[in-house]
Order: structure tokens, then C-alpha cells, then sequence
């Protein structure tokens, strides 16, 4: 059987089609830390909250590129990574 491009960017060591998984304690700290982050707006608690979504979106970011199940998420790691670091140079 050949492999095709989509199976080899799509398909995980198992043959399955893995695009979205659920979110892990990274991407979960991540969404957390961003949703507290309306909640409080005073400058020391916003300012540590944005540090630990930044710090776990690149942490989620590392794991994807690679220990991604599949080419597809590796690159989604990646690009994630990338993103970030843009955003918060532009931030500065």
C-alpha cells in the first residue's frame, strides 16, 4: 500500500486520523490563565497570569512539536510557537 502526503501529515503510529485531541494540563493551564486573566485586571495579577498562559501555550507548543502524534501536529506545535514568541515581541 503507498503512503500518500495526507497519511503521512494526518495519520498517528496507529493508522488513526488524529487532528484534535483533548486538552492537556498545558493547553488547559493556558485557557485558564487567559480566561482569569477578565477577571482580574489589576496590574500584578493580570501581569503573573499573562506569564503563565504565555509560559504554558510555549510549554504546549515544545510538547506538540515534538512529541506531536503526527506530522500535522508537529507543525501546529510549531506554528503555535512561533505566533506566541511574534505576540509578545510585539507586545514589548
Amino acid at each position: 500500500m503507498d503512503t500518500t502526503f495526507f497519511d503521512t501529515l494526518f495519520r498517528d503510529k496507529n493508522g488513526e486520523i488524529v487532528i484534535a485531541q483533548p486538552p492537556n494540563l498545558t493547553l488547559s493551564v493556558w485557557m485558564g490563565a487567559s480566561l482569569l486573566q477578565f477577571v482580574f485586571t489589576s496590574e500584578p495579577i493580570h501581569q503573573g497570569l499573562e506569564t503563565i498562559a504565555f509560559i504554558s501555550l510555549l510549554t504546549w507548543a515544545l510538547q506538540e512539536l515534538f512529541e506531536g502524534v503526527n506530522y500535522f501536529r508537529r507543525l501546529l506545535g510549531l506554528i503555535v510557537f512561533l505566533f506566541a514568541i511574534a505576540n509578545q515581541i510585539n507586545a514589548v
